[in-house]
């Protein structure tokens, strides 16, 4: 009885984990580098960050995903395309969204990467102020 219980708290452990990584972006609420500074944010906190959009936010992902992967800083380690059914129809049918989530790891060198655009921040913030 107690593996049972232990393994029911397992999974839903690693279900909890999944979730504090996922970022589900919007075309319309944020600009884009929001996306992309909190993605950095995730992968330094859990080493790997999802990004997920259904219908004209799927460019975005996209985007962002590509800004993190020019800049060296993420990896693609996976890609998941699907459809959903969403009751968006004023008569309330279903109607079908394309859906994409993109899982990003860290690289080697992004905790390096991070450091210097940091100092470069440090340096341009200290001769605005001196």
């Amino acid at each position: 009885m107690e593996e049972i219980v232990q393994g029911v708290n397992s999974i839903n452990l690693t279900a909890d984990s999944h979730k504090k990584n996922r970022i589900q972006v919007s075309n319309t609420k944020k600009p884009l580098f929001f996306y992309v500074n909190l993605a950095k944010r995730y992968m330094q906190q859990h080493n790997e960050v999802e990004l997920s959009a259904l219908g004209m936010a799927i460019a975005t992902v996209v985007t962002i995903a590509e800004i993190l992967k020019n800049k060296g800083l993420a990896v693609e380690k996976k890609i998941t395309t699907s459809t959903v059914d969403l009751k968006e129809d004023m008569r309330g049918r279903p109607v079908q969204k394309a859906k994409i989530e993109i899982l990003l790891g860290k690289t080697e060198d992004f905790d390096e990467l991070m450091a210097a655009s940091a100092e470069e921040r440090d340096v341009v913030d200290g001769e605005v102020q001196g």
